[in-house]
């Protein structure tokens, strides 16, 4: 739970470094609350069948998609990549695959985004 917490602290910082770890973590929180919340909304009744929106799932999404936007931007800066590459989700099908492989991608030495993490803690 600190890694999530720990990438909801970094709310919209966009440089250095994030451990696989740290990315891996911060999405499974991410996900587990996501559904819970979809539960609840599904349980009161407010959930949106046609979107498939809720209200507290839709509150929970756009309150974490800034940090899920900063912590994908730094695991692509601890592989050695730009943060610009985070654009490639746009491209259907493909896009989402190039992300996920950069996802599961070790950590690079010290680079330009700063010393590896791992060497850090």
């Amino acid at each position: 739970m600190e890694w999530y917490i720990g990438a909801l602290k970094k709310y919209a910082e966009f440089s250095g470094r994030s451990r696989r770890k740290e990315y891996w973590l911060f999405m499974l929180f991410n996900f587990v609350i996501s559904l819970v919340l979809g539960l609840i909304d599904a349980a009161t009744g407010t959930l949106d069948t046609d979107t498939g929106w809720g209200l507290l799932s839709g509150i929970y999404g756009l309150a974490v998609l800034i940090p899920a936007i900063a912590v994908t931007v730094r695991r692509l800066h601890d592989i050695g990549r730009t943060g610009w590459w985070i654009l490639v989700a746009f491209i259907p099908l493909i896009g989402g695959l190039i992300l996920l492989v950069f996802a599961c991608l070790d950590s690079n030495p010290d680079n330009e985004y700063g010393p590896n993490p791992k060497a850090i803690g």
